[in-house]
C-alpha cells in the first residue's frame, strides 16, 4: 500500500520524542501524557512497536494495550529469553504481512482495529514492523503515547499530540502509494 522512498529515510534517523534508558523513567513520562489537561481522553493508549520496547514494558509490569512485534532487533532474531516472554502475550493476537520498508493495508487494519480493542492486542508481524510507528500516531487517540525503540540510544516516546499528528501525516504523504485510503484505514 505505502512504500518508504529513499528520499525520506534520512527523517527517520532523528528520534520523534525524548528517549528513555530507564523503562520507570518513560513509564512516568507515559503517565503524565495520559493525564496532560490539553492532551488527556480516557481511552489514551500505550503503543509499542518493536520487541524490546514491548519487553521491556512487560519486565516492568505494564502491558502495552497495543503492541507490534516481528521478532527482531536491529534486524537480528532476537534472543530466546526475550522471544520466549513475548510468545504468549495477553489479550487478543492478529498475524500480518508487511515487507520492510512498507506499510501493508493488513498492517495499517490490524493497527486500526488494536487501538479500538477492549482488550490489548498484540500485532505480530511477518517482514517488518519498523515504519508502524507513524500509522499508530494516527490511529491512536490524543493523549496515548507511542513508544519505538531507537537503535542504540534507547526507546522513544511519542506523545500523541495535534502537532505529533500533523508531523505523521506529513511524513506518510510523501511515501510513494496510494496515502489517501491509508489516512482512511486509520482514520488519521
Amino acid at each position: 500500500m505505502l512504500r518508504l522512498p529513499d528520499s525520506l529515510r534520512d527523517a527517520f534517523k532523528e528520534p520523534f520524542g525524548p528517549v528513555y534508558t530507564e523503562t520507570e523513567a518513560l513509564l512516568t513520562a507515559v503517565d503524565e501524557t495520559a493525564a496532560e489537561p490539553e492532551t488527556a481522553t480516557s481511552d489514551a493508549a500505550l503503543v509499542a512497536v518493536g520487541d524490546m520496547v514491548t519487553y521491556h514494558l512487560l519486565e516492568a509490569g505494564r502491558q502495552p494495550d497495543v503492541a507490534v512485534i516481528d521478532g527482531k532487533t536491529e534486524r537480528e532474531a532476537v534472543d530466546e529469553a526475550i522471544a520466549d516472554a513475548l510468545a504468549d502475550p495477553d489479550g487478543l493476537t492478529h498475524r500480518v504481512s508487511n515487507p520492510p520498508a512498507e506499510l501493508s493495508e493488513a498492517m495499517l487494519v490490524a493497527l486500526r482495529e488494536a487501538i479500538a480493542a477492549a482488550e490489548p492486542v498484540t500485532i505480530i508481524v511477518d517482514g517488518e514492523e519498523d515504519l508502524a510507528t507513524l500509522p499508530a500516531i494516527l490511529a491512536a487517540p490524543r493523549g496515548s503515547s507511542v513508544i519505538y525503540g531507537q537503535p542504540g540510544a534507547g526507546m522513544v516516546q511519542v506523545a500523541v499530540t495535534e502537532a505529533q499528528t500533523a508531523e505523521a501525516r506529513r511524513l506518510l504523504a510523501e511515501f510513494d502509494g496510494d496515502t489517501a485510503a491509508a489516512l482512511d484505514i486509520i482514520g488519521g
